[in-house]
């Protein structure tokens, strides 16, 4: 069912701030920043062996990271997990009482299709399903 960890997803409130602590300190490398309209966030993706970090940036006071951000402060939102065939993943997790955030996948980061499993299914963390379909990583 799971591939792998493909990313880590860190809320941050700025990409500007964080970016030099893991390119300069951490030295890991930046591969992409990007804007995702839909979920009101910009994503920087770094390589971090071969798992990548996701720091979401919010860019609206109403997207899911502000309101996380406001609540929880800066830090680990979400672990996504690569998955084939998401479609399936999702009805083989609801079939077992998980509850889903996402009923059916929608577009992520990267051209990613994504779903995420509510919190109080998974001990209270935001897991994030990731299926990429005839994308690298």
């Amino acid at each position: 069912m799971i591939k792998k960890v493909d990313h880590i997803g860190i809320a941050v409130n700025s990409l500007e701030n964080a970016l030099p602590f893991y390119t300069d300190v951490l030295k890991l490398p930046l591969l992409k920043i990007e804007i995702v309209e839909s979920q009101k966030v910009k994503v920087a993706f770094l390589q971090a062996g071969e798992t990548k970090l996701e720091l979401l940036e919010p860019t609206s006071e109403d997207s899911t990271i502000a309101k996380f951000i406001e609540k929880r402060g800066e830090g680990i939102h979400h672990v996504a997990l690569g998955v084939a065939s998401i479609e399936e993943r999702i009805i083989e997790l609801k079939e077992k009482g998980i509850r889903m955030i996402d009923d059916a996948p929608r577009l992520g980061a990267g051209g990613a299709h994504i779903a995420f499993m509510h919190p109080k299914s998974s001990s209270g963390v935001l897991y994030e399903l990731c299926e990429k379909k005839g994308l690298k990583g």
